[in-house]
């Protein structure tokens, strides 16, 4: 019989931290982004609170203009390789560009990474996002939204196809019959789509976990409909426990549109937490970070997402509500979640850019163990999400704050494991091995 429904917790890593000016701090690990060690320790900290995995984003374009904050540097796939030899159980997940990679050579990579981490890997599946990224693989620029789309659905099953193309007993090792491998349990794909022509099978045999875990980011409505038909967990965006709910409700309704059971998909929106054990102390951590913001950069960031002047406000004085969102023509998305932090913190000028600086409008809980682990209670029972993607403000003392200070609480109220249910990052998620 299965037990109670428990939290699933990413731990998403991001240089030194999800605050753009966490690198700044004079205690800041700013100096070893490029060292794998830092990363590991950070994995092995994750995997002493029992957390479902760690996650890298990836970019594959770099602006050298930009100066004011941290940018990418270790290749995602070639870190968690590594750090798949410091950890044990932890998962372990990066972002693949269905736009840049092919199906076999990601299809490769992953698999291999599997063998090596014992069956702990899960793979983003993203379109990418912008021209400068293209640039760097032979392109002038991105096709558009819906060719991406097409093409990523079809790398994702295509990538499907390749694991697939080994059973469990394709490796033999029959010394006195002379055979390696059991030919029979090896087969090519003989793919023929608009965006790919494979043949296969693949170089490496069967994952230990079956497949690697297959997660997705996409808020559109062609990303929605992706992850519907594709996704085992997703990775999603929403300030407050209203938009998480509404996202959650719809993408369960397509997911049980698509002949699927939504109770088997994971819904992880990003979480920024400052915790204190008191809640000055929590407060204090915030305002320590935010110090450090450049900020007439946010402010002029924030008037292209607003479209309002802020150059001469106070910066510790409240920030009005903003017009109603038909009134502005820029992008849509980013304007609402200025507009919902507004309204649900009444923040100050000051506030506000701190709030954008570290996850730019993911929700953001600050206080003591105790109340953050509420308002996580809050969201979980409310079904509005499964648990979430850490987005740490600083690491490592961010992480170790949750770890060491919210993660006990949460297990105190039963709502998240106390030890690893078995090796594999399907058997975190609780997910069948394919």
């Amino acid at each position: 019989m299965a037990g109670p429904r428990t939290l699933h917790l990413n731990a998403f890593f991001y240089g030194v931290g999800h605050h753009s000016s966490a690198w700044r701090h004079p205690e800041s690990a700013a100096e070893r982004i490029g060292d794998i060690t830092y990363f590991e320790e950070l994995a092995r900290t994750a995997e002493r609170g029992c957390l479902d995995a760690v996650f890298f984003a990836d970019g594959h374009s770099v602006n050298p203009k930009y100066t004011a904050g941290t940018t990418w540097f270790l290749e995602p796939l070639t870190a968690l390789a590594a750090m798949a030899r410091a950890t044990e159980r932890i998962g372990l997940v990066t972002t693949v560009s269905a736009s840049f990679f092919t199906p076999f050579h990601a299809a490769r990579m992953l698999a291999s990474l599997d063998h090596i981490s014992g069956g702990r890997v899960g793979a983003n599946i993203v379109t990418s996002m912008f021209d400068e990224e293209a640039r760097n693989h032979g392109f002038d620029s991105l096709p558009p939204h819906a060719e991406r789309y097409a093409r990523a659905e079809e790398f994702i099953e295509v990538l499907c196809a390749l694991w697939d193309s080994w059973d469990d007993g394709g490796v033999l090792v029959d010394r006195s019959g002379g055979r390696f491998l059991d030919s029979d349990a090896i087969r090519p794909i003989r793919h023929r789509g608009k965006h790919f022509r494979v043949d296969g099978p693949l170089t490496v045999p069967r994952c230990p976990q079956g497949r690697p875990v297959l997660f997705q980011a996409g808020a559109s409505e062609t990303g929605r409909n992706l992850a519907a038909r594709h996704a085992e967990a997703v990775y999603s965006v929403a300030w407050d426990m209203t938009a998480a709910l509404e996202y959650a409700t719809d993408l369960r309704a397509r997911i049980a549109a698509a002949g699927r059971d939504p109770g088997t998909v994971a819904i992880l929106p990003g979480l920024v937490t400052y915790v204190g054990r008191s809640e000055e102390e929590a407060w204090a951590k915030k305002a320590e970070l935010d110090a450090l913001l450049d900020v007439d950069a946010a402010i002029t960031q924030l008037g292209v997402f607003t479209g309002q002047d802020y150059t001469g406000h106070d910066l510790d004085a409240p920030v009005d509500d903003l017009p109603p969102i038909e009134e502005f023509s820029g992008p849509q998305g980013r304007y609402a979640t200025v507009q919902r932090i507004i309204e649900t913190r009444r923040p100050t000028l000051r506030g506000l850019l701190g709030y954008l600086a570290a996850g730019g409008g993911h929700a953001t809980m600050i206080g003591t163990p105790e109340s953050v682990a509420d308002s996580i209670e809050e969201w979980f029972a409310a079904g509005a999400c499964d648990g979430f993607n850490l987005m740490c403000p600083a690491y490592p003392d961010s992480l170790d704050d949750f770890v060491d200070l919210v993660v006990p609480e949460l297990q105190r109220r039963g709502l998240f494991r106390t030890e690893y249910p078995g090796s594999t990052l399907r058997d975190s998620l609780g997910l069948k091995t394919v």
